[in-house]
């Protein structure tokens, strides 16, 4: 796979279904990766957890097998770069290393009603005043409140600052650095309902609200930033942390978008877009969440996002569910067949519907259902809803006044469908860029991880290397467009709960 000069940056890329450990060069290139699968644990309904000693492993592994196949030694690794699945929380004990509990997924639902609950004393307002974001289960905060309230002994060893709080990011830093490091950084720090996105600091009255003593937390640090050395006995060399950020937030800064207006679309089991809004956290009144995009060199880069559950995931109902396709390949060729004209709209509210609703009780619905309707219908309409989410987004950032985007990059499984992205372009009305190298997340952690270590000057000549595989343009006229999004939008209406 040829030598790095020392030039080689080791991105871990820690998601939700896997660890994975790509070795990029300079130039954004992969000379080796690995990953592995881990299990997933639903002990209750609308409950998920991850066992953290099996997120380590699977890291660990990845690491050393990705080094291994770059043809690489350790020491030639110039610095190590961490992206990981955003909101999922663990506890452990400072002493032992050990976690408490096992780590709760981001898509569990337990504090739901903790959340509507605080939703009720009139709370919601404050919180997200201060911190961009909804009373919600998604994030970090309700779970450290439930794991501190339901594991026997854990308030009072937290009271006495023997225990840690940590996204993975964090507890992947503690153990890399053999417990030496407890920190984490701005963006992971912004999605856990704890944070003030405005002073960037730990909220003392998010704190109170939600019962968490201070002595649990990570400090918090600029993305680009000394997090510590690896020890040598895990990789084989001491090798630096050098950048960390939550996995979209990593995924913006591998597409390059650096300027406010810029935004990218990362399509995978679920869909995250997100604009970036330069200096100004843009407060959102259509329910989307003003996040930290990045924070480098103590200046805070600020974004808008929303949340679709329902994109790759779609396809795999399709495919598993109805059986009315074998594989998701298939779907560009039925969905080219079929074209632009058929009535049907699928709506996947599957479990629920994510931004700009944020409805929990809505359900999914398969509308405009005719005798000449058939299963290829119902696949293109399924290809369609996630262009139609995404526009939803979009058309909710403009109205909360954000700049509208000139272009839209786009990375993810799902992009490799041509007419998905030829349909986003129609609908969007806008151009849709997609680039070479679609590992857009562990690139960004990389990129990250090499600004610090000086390897690369600037964003400037980061962007310098990006490159779009294909542009695709907008060739849908106006009329059509409106009447396509305007059937979306009515089906959507039949399917919303009353709130």
């Amino acid at each position: 796979m040829g030598n790095s000069s020392g030039e080689a940056i080791l991105s871990i890329d820690q998601g939700t279904t896997s660890s994975r450990a790509i070795v990029f060069n300079l130039g954004g290139q992969i000379l080796g990766q690995h990953q592995l699968e881990f299990k997933q644990h639903f002990p209750q309904d609308g409950w998920v957890e991850h066992d953290p000693e099996e997120i380590w492993d699977t890291t660990l592994s990845t690491c050393r097998e990705a080094i291994k196949e770059a043809g690489l030694k350790p020491a030639e690794i110039n610095a190590i770069g961490i992206t990981n699945q955003r909101e999922t929380t663990v506890i452990w004990d400072r002493e032992s290393g050990k976690p408490i509990h096992n780590a709760i997924v981001w898509q569990d639902r337990r504090t739901a009603s903790l959340c509507q609950s605080l939703k009720e004393q009139g709370l919601e307002g404050k919180v997200q005043e201060k911190t961009g974001l909804l009373l919600d289960p998604y994030f970090a905060g309700t779970k450290v409140r439930w794991l501190l309230d339901n594991v026997e002994g854990a308030r009072a060893l937290a009271n006495e600052g023997k225990l840690a709080f940590g996204t993975i990011d964090s507890f992947l830093l503690w153990r890399l650095t053999g417990g030496k490091v407890h920190k984490t950084e701005a963006t992971n720090a912004s999605r856990t309902l704890l944070f003030n996105i405005h002073t960037q600091s730990w909220d003392h009255e998010l704190l109170d609200l939600l019962e968490v003593p201070e002595t649990l937390l990570p400090s918090v640090e600029d993305c680009c930033s000394d997090f510590g050395t690896v020890e040598a006995d895990l990789l084989g060399a001491e090798i630096p942390i050098a950048g960390i950020a939550g996995d979209q937030h990593a995924a913006l800064i591998g597409q390059a978008c650096f300027k406010a207006g810029m935004a990218k679309s990362t399509y995978g089991t679920g869909c995250f877009f997100m604009m970036n809004t330069g200096e100004r956290a843009v407060p959102s009144t259509n329910r989307l969440l003003t996040t930290v995009g990045y924070r480098i060199k103590g200046k805070t880069t600020y974004a808008l996002e929303g949340s679709i559950f329902m994109a790759g995931a779609t396809v795999q109902w399709l495919r598993d569910g109805l059986k009315v396709i074998e594989s998701a390949v298939e779907s560009q060729a039925i969905a080219e067949k079929v074209g632009y004209q058929s009535s049907v709209y699928l709506v996947p509210a599957f479990t629920g519907l994510g931004a700009p609703y944020w409805d929990a009780d809505a359900r999914g619905a398969i509308v405009g259902l005719t005798r000449d309707s058939g299963p290829d219908d119902i696949v293109t309409a399924g290809l369609q809803s996630v262009v139609y989410q995404t526009a939803d987004l979009i058309n909710a950032m403009i109205n909360d006044g954000a700049a509208s985007s000139n272009t839209l990059r786009v990375d993810g499984g799902m992009v490799v469908n041509d007419w998905v992205i030829q349909y986003l372009a129609d609908i969007l009305n806008t151009p849709v860029d997609r680039p070479v190298m679609t590992e857009s997340t562990a690139l960004g952690a990389a990129y990250l991880a090499g600004l610090q270590a000086g390897l690369y000057k600037d964003f400037q000549e980061i962007e310098s290397y990006w490159q779009c595989e294909r542009r695709f343009e907008p060739a849908l006229e106006d009329k059509q467009r409106e009447q396509l999004y305007q059937g979306w939008q009515t089906a959507v209406g039949r399917i919303k709960s009353s709130q």
